[in-house]
């Protein structure tokens, strides 16, 4: 083998951890297997990395013409206000991939003034993991007095950053 083809080799392989470890990644902070595996095949002359899914995503998204957000009610609670979002059932069944920003935006369209810092974190942390958690919980509440810490800290206190949700 030449140098060349170590070097591609060695780029392949670093390329295929990568991807195997993409998945488990995503995966992080859940109970969830991951839905696609990686595998390696390699020829002895061409020193070639393939990397292939074994559950590939849908390809057609089920729930498409369908609304995920059903409405929002402002309310008041101990810390202050307080944005309830109810789920259609297609909003509590959707998994096509990135349809968290299609549902933002019905959030939007029926609150518009939710759009502040740190609210549409919580809303996707809920999107992303309230609905594996607590897949009948009635509202997801958003808070506008929580701090903007990022969505991974925002997953990290339980899309409640902040304090706990009374």
């Amino acid at each position: 083998m030449t140098q060349r083809n170590t070097g591609w080799a060695r780029w392949g392989a670093a390329l295929l951890c990568c991807g195997a470890l993409t998945p488990a990644v995503a995966a992080c902070g859940s109970d969830q297997i991951p839905s696609a595996v990686a595998t390696t095949t390699t020829t002895p002359t061409a020193a070639a990395v393939t990397t292939t899914a074994l559950a590939a995503l849908p390809s057609v998204d089920p729930y498409a013409d369908m609304p995920l957000i059903d409405h929002t009610t402002w309310t008041e609670g101990v810390d202050g206000a307080r944005l309830k979002v109810y789920p259609t059932e297609a909003g509590r069944h959707e998994t096509f991939p990135d349809t968290e920003e299609r549902a933002w935006q019905e959030v939007l369209t029926h609150s518009p003034d939710a759009d502040t810092p740190g609210m549409r974190d919580q809303f996707v942390c809920h999107w992303v993991w309230a609905r594996v958690v607590q897949p009948n919980k009635e509202s997801w509440n958003l808070e506008p007095w929580r701090p903007a810490m990022g969505y991974q800290a925002t997953v990290q206190a339980s899309c409640n950053p902040g304090g706990p949700e009374r």
